[in-house]
C-alpha cells in the first residue's frame, strides 16, 4: 500500500481557510460536525464506505501532515475541504499523525449500510492518543508504551503508570522536600508516550516535564459531569473499577496522591479507550526506593539504551546484552536495565537461575528453542480484552500458549528457586486454548466480515448455511455446462456482478438459439444477458445463506474473543512469567558467549573487580582486543585519581566499572575474571561535554549543573565517576574546582573514580589516605606514544596532548610552536600545586598570568572586563552580544 492509495480526487484545488464553527448542512456533514464539536482537541476521522474521511479544518491538517490530496465535498452550496485514507490501512496513517503530536478520534459505522434506513448510524468508538495505542503497527514491540499521570500533593507526590497494550497498571508515591525533583526523575526513567497532569497545576511543572521527556502532556480537568472531583471520588472510582471494598489488597490503601494519579488514568481511558479498561484488572504498587537511582545524566553517559553519538542500538548496553527471543522479554530487559535492584536476596535469586542455565546448556537450548518466535502474549490478549483483536491475533495467541506445557516440562527438576517459581506460573485457562483451536480456522482472513473465520463442525447452524450455499453454488457451477449442452451454444457463459447477480450471457451471433424461458436482463455491445426463474431461486439461496453465514461467523467470533478477554488477567500473569524466563535465559546466553562470570553481590561497601572489561567496547571491537583492568574501591581506597593522555582509555575504564556494577545489580553475569560488588544506591556520572543551547546553558554550565547534582545527592553508598571536571573554564579556575570537588567527595565518603588531566590533583593522595593515584600506562618511542590501556598505580605529570595533536595530523609548525609555549607556561605555573596544598582550603588567587607570553604586556580594558564576567550565568545570545560590543570597541580604538 502506498500513499497514492488515499482518497481519490479529480482536483487538488486550493481551499480557502475553513470556519471552525461550521455545523454542516447535508445530513452526512451535519453528523460529522456535530460530533466534531463534542471532541475538541482531536482530529475526527469518520468511516464513509471504504474510507475514513475528515472535513473542514481536520481535512486541511491531515492533508498537510500526511502529504495527501486535499479535495472537497459539496454541502448545500458550500465547498467543504475533504481528505481521507483507506479504512484497511488507517492504522498506518494514524501512527503518523500520533508521531506528529495529534490525537485522533475514530467515528465508525455501527450498523450495516445495507440495512440502514436513511443515514448510517455512526459513533466514536475510540480516541487514539500517544499513550493509549494498542495496534502493533503503532508500537515498538520491544518497548513499553507508558501513559503516566503525575500529581503533586502535600506531603507526597503520586505517580500512576499504565501500559494499555499490556494491561500493566502501577502506582507509587514519593515523599520529602525533593518530591518534585524525584517525580521528574521518575518520569524521565519511564520515558512515557503521554503524561497526564490535573488541571490547575503550575505551568512551571508542565514545562519541566516537557524538558524531561519527549512524551506529550495532556491536562485533565478536575471536574467530571460538571462536578469537581475529590480524593474521595478518586478512591471510589478505583473501588468501582476493581469491584473491591478496599484498596488494601493492592497495597495502596493509605495512598493519597497515588490514588488521585490512578483515577486520572482511569477517567482518561474511559473517555478515550473504553474497551481498554476491560483487561486492567489489577493494580500494583512499587517504590522508587527498591531500585538504584539512575538520573538522566547517568543513563545518557553510560549509554544504557541510546548511544551518545552515531552507531545505533549495538553501541548501547541494551544492544549488546539483548539475546531475548520474545517481545515480552525484550521489554522486560529494558526495564531491568533501568531498575537495578537494591535487595541482595532478589539479585541472588536471579543469579542462581542464570547460573543453572549457564551450567545446563541442554536445558537452556531447549528453553530458547521454545521461546523463539513466540507471539506477543501480553499485547495479543490485551487487544482481545479491548475488543480490537482479529482472528489472526487469536490464532497467534493460541499458538503461543500451546508452548507453555513444553516450557514447564523443560523446567521440571530445576534447582533454583526462581526457575521453579516461574515454572509454577505457566498454567493458563486451558479452555481458551481449546476454544480458539476448535472455533478459529488455522489461517483466517484479516477482516472479520469476509467469512472464513470459523472451523466446520464448531456450530451446527453455520454448517447448515454453508451446506445450502455450497449446494446452490454447485448447481450454478454446473449450469454453464448443462445449458451449453441443452441449447447447443458453445460460447454460453454464466457470470455474476454485484448489480444484477447471476446471469447467462449469449453472444449476439447465437441469439436465435436462446430458449424461450430465458428472460432478457441486460444488453451489452456484443452480447445479451439473461436470467431464469430457477437461476434466481438458487441465487437467493447462495446469497441469503452466505450473508447469514458471514453474520453468524462474526457473532461466533465475538463470543470467542470475549471469552479470551475475560481470561486476560490469568494470561497476562503467564506472559510476565515467560518474559522473566526469556530475560534470564538471555543473561545466560550472553554469559556463555562472551565469558561473563557470576559476581558476588553483598551488603558490604566495597567493589573489587579483577580483569574487568567494557561490555560494549569489547563487543564492537574498537581498537583491537580489549585490555582488561582491575578496580578496587573500599574503605582504604575511596577516591581514585586517574591520569593519562587522551585516548588512553580513562573514560572507558570509568564507564566499564559503572556498567559492571549495574549488571551485577540487575542479576546478570559481568565481563570480568571475578567481581565482588557491594550494593550501590546510586550511580552518578559526569562524563563528556555538551551544551543545551535550547535552555541557554553552555557546556560549562551543564558540567557544573551535573556536578552540583552529584555533590548535593551522593551518599556513602553511591558510586561516582567523574571525567575531566573543570575543563570548560580557564586552567586555574578549572583546577580549583576539580580540587574542591574531590575534597568534598572525600568528605561524603562515596566510592569515586576521578579521571583528569590536572596531574596537580595527585597531591591529594598525600593529604587524604583514602585517595589513591593511578595512571593509564603509555610507552614513549621518541616523539610517538603507544597506548597500553593498562591502569597502574601512581600518578603522572604529563598529558601528552602535543603528541596526540601530532598523531591527529596537526601541522608540524603548530606542534613545534606548542612545545615552545608549553615550556613557558610550565615555568609560569611552578609552585601552584604547593600553594593549593599549603592553603588547606582553596586555591589562592593567581599570582601571575598563565598566558602572559601570548599577549602584549599592557593590559587592555577589555581584558579586565572579560576577567570580571560571570560566564556561568550568560546565555549564548548574551555572550554573542558582548563579543559584538567588544568588536565595535576595538574597531573604534584603531
Amino acid at each position: 500500500m502506498s500513499d497514492s492509495d488515499v482518497l481519490p480526487t479529480s482536483e487538488k484545488a486550493t481551499v480557502e481557510p475553513f470556519p471552525s464553527n461550521y455545523v454542516g448542512r447535508t445530513p452526512l456533514l451535519k453528523q460529522y460536525f456535530t460530533t466534531r464539536s463534542e471532541r475538541p482537541g482531536v482530529i475526527l476521522l469518520m468511516r464513509v464506505g471504504d474510507f475514513f474521511e475528515a472535513y473542514g479544518e481536520d481535512a486541511e491538517i491531515i492533508a498537510h501532515e500526511l502529504q495527501i490530496a486535499l479535495t472537497g465535498r459539496d454541502d448545500g452550496g458550500v465547498r467543504v475541504p475533504m481528505a481521507g485514507v483507506p479504512y484497511h490501512s488507517v492504522e498506518r496513517y494514524i501512527a503518523r499523525l500520533i508521531a506528529r503530536g495529534h490525537r485522533v478520534a475514530l467515528m465508525d459505522q455501527v450498523e450495516d449500510p445495507r440495512f440502514a434506513k436513511g443515514l448510517v448510524k455512526r459513533k466514536v468508538t475510540r480516541v487514539v492518543t500517544p499513550g493509549t495505542v494498542l495496534e502493533d503497527a503503532m508500537l515498538d514491540s520491544r518497548s513499553n508504551n507508558y501513559l503516566v499521570a503525575a500529581v503533586i500533593g502535600d506531603p507526597v507526590a503520586g505517580v500512576g503508570v499504565v501500559d494499555v497494550s499490556t494491561g500493566e497498571f502501577l502506582t507509587t508515591e514519593i515523599e520529602g522536600e525533593r518530591r518534585k525533583e524525584r517525580l521528574l526523575e521518575e518520569i524521565a526513567r519511564l520515558e512515557p508516550a503521554e503524561i497526564l497532569v490535573p488541571e490547575g497545576v503550575d505551568a512551571e511543572l508542565i514545562e519541566a516535564i516537557k524538558a524531561t521527556c519527549t512524551g506529550s502532556v495532556t491536562v485533565m480537568p478536575r471536574s467530571e459531569g460538571g462536578q469537581r472531583s475529590t480524593s474521595t471520588d478518586s478512591r471510589q472510582l478505583l473501588l468501582a473499577h476493581f469491584q473491591t471494598q478496599s484498596l488494601r489488597g493492592f497495597g495502596c490503601e493509605e495512598y493519597t496522591a497515588g490514588i488521585d494519579a490512578c483515577a486520572l488514568i482511569l477517567r482518561y481511558l474511559r473517555q478515550t479507550q473504553m474497551g481498554a479498561l476491560a483487561h486492567i484488572r489489577s493494580l500494583a504498587t512499587y517504590s522508587t526506593e527498591e531500585f538504584m537511582t539512575l538520573d538522566s545524566a547517568a543513563r545518557r553517559h553510560l549509554e544504557l539504551l541510546a548511544p551518545m553519538g552515531d552507531g545505533g542500538r549495538q553501541r548501547t548496553l541494551l544492544g549488546v546484552l539483548d539475546e531475548t527471543l520474545t517481545p515480552m522479554g525484550g521489554r522486560l530487559l529494558k526495564r531491568w536495565i533501568e531498575e537495578p535492584l537494591l535487595e541482595v536476596g532478589r539479585i541472588q535469586r536471579r543469579q542462581e537461575a542464570v547460573e543453572e542455565l549457564v551450567r545446563d546448556p541442554i536445558r537452556r537450548g531447549d528453553l530458547r528453542d521454545l521461546l523463539r518466535g513466540m507471539g506477543d502474549i501480553e499485547r495479543l490478549v490485551s487487544r482481545a480484552a479491548a475488543g480490537l483483536a482479529n482472528a489472526r491475533d487469536l490464532v497467534a495467541l493460541r499458538n503461543a500458549l500451546l508452548r507453555l506445557p513444553n516450557i514447564a516440562t523443560v523446567l521440571a527438576g530445576a534447582r533454583s528457586e526462581k526457575l521453579r517459581d516461574l515454572a509454577s506460573r505457566l498454567a493458563c485457562p486451558l479452555d481458551i486454548v481449546e476454544r480458539i483451536g476448535r472455533a478459529i480456522q488455522d489461517d483466517p482472513p484479516a477482516g472479520l466480515r469476509e467469512g472464513g473465520l470459523i472451523r466446520p463442525g464448531y456450530h451446527a447452524e453455520l454448517d447448515k448455511l454453508r451446506a445450502v450455499s455450497a449446494d446452490a453454488k454447485g448447481y450454478i457451477a454446473n449450469l454453464e455446462a448443462t445449458e451449453r449442452e441443452r441449447t447447443g451454444i458453445a460460447s454460453l457463459k454464466v457470470g455474476y456482478n454485484a448489480v444484477f447477480g447471476y446471469y447467462i450471457e449469449v453472444t449476439k451471433a447465437n441469439l436465435s438459439k436462446v430458449p424461450s424461458n430465458y428472460l432478457r436482463k441486460q444488453t451489452t455491445v456484443n452480447a445479451e444477458r439473461y436470467i431464469t426463474p430457477e437461476l434466481k431461486e438458487y441465487e437467493a439461496l447462495v446469497l441469503g445463506a452466505e450473508e447469514k453465514a458471514i453474520e453468524l461467523e462474526y457473532e461466533l467470533f465475538l463470543g470467542v474473543r470475549e471469552r479470551v478477554g475475560e481470561a486476560a488477567p490469568e494470561v497476562l500473569a503467564v506472559a510476565r512469567a515467560v518474559a522473566e524466563l526469556d530475560v534470564l535465559a538471555s543473561f545466560a546466553e550472553t554469559a556463555v558467549r562472551h565469558r561473563y562470570v557470576r559476581p558476588e553481590v553483598h551488603e558490604g561497601d566495597s567493589i573489587h573487580i579483577l580483569g574487568g572489561r567494557h561490555p560494549v567496547i569489547e563487543r564492537i571491537g574498537l581498537g583491537g582486543d580489549y585490555i582488561p583492568n582491575d578496580c578496587h574501591l573500599d574503605e582504604e581506597n575511596r577516591l581514585l585519581i586517574i591520569t593519562g593522555p587522551n585516548m588512553s582509555g580513562k573514560s572507558s575504564y570509568l564507564r566499564q566499572t559503572a556498567l559492571i556494577v549495574l549488571l551485577a545489580q540487575i542479576g546478570s553475569f559481568v565481563p570480568a575474571d571475578s567481581a565482588s560488588i557491594g550494593i550501590v544506591d546510586r550511580i552518578f556520572t559526569r562524563v563528556g561535554a555538551h551544551d543545551e543551547l535550547a535552555s541557554g546553558q553552555s557546556t560549562f554550565m551543564v558540567e557544573m549543573s551535573e556536578t552540583a547534582n552529584i555533590l548535593n545527592n551522593a551518599t556513602a553508598r553511591s558510586l561516582v565517576i567523574l571525567d575531566e571536571i573543570g575543563r570548560g573554564t580557564s586552567t586555574y579556575d578549572g583546577l580549583s574546582i576539580a580540587w574542591a570537588v574531590a575534597e568534598y567527595l572525600v568528605q561524603i565518603g562515596c566510592k569515586t573514580l576521578f579521571a583528569t588531566h590536572y596531574h596537580h590533583l595527585n597531591e591529594l593522595a598525600n593529604r587524604y589516605p583514602v585517595v589513591k593515584n593511578f595512571r593509564v600506562a603509555v610507552r614513549e618511542q621518541g616523539e610517538h606514544i603507544i597506548w597500553l590501556r593498562k591502569l597502574v598505580p601512581g600518578g603522572t605529570d604529563k598529558s601528552y596532548g602535543i603528541q596526540v595533536a601530532r598523531m591527529a595530523g596537526v601541522p608540524l609548525e603548530v606542534v613545534e610552536r606548542a612545545k615552545e609555549i608549553l615550556k613557558s607556561l610550565e615555568k609560569g605555573s611552578a609552585g601552584v600545586t604547593r600553594d593549593i596544598v599549603d592553603s588547606g582550603q582553596q586555591v589562592p588567587e593567581r599570582k601571575q598570568k598563565l598566558q602572559l607570553t601570548l599577549f602584549e604586556p599592557e593590559r587592555h580594558p577589555i581584558l579586565e572586563e572579560l576577567e570580571a564576567l560571570d560566564i556561568t550565568t550568560m546565555t549564548p545570545m548574551e555572550a554573542l552580544m558582548k563579543i559584538e560590543a567588544w568588536r565595535r570597541q576595538l574597531k573604534q580604538g584603531r
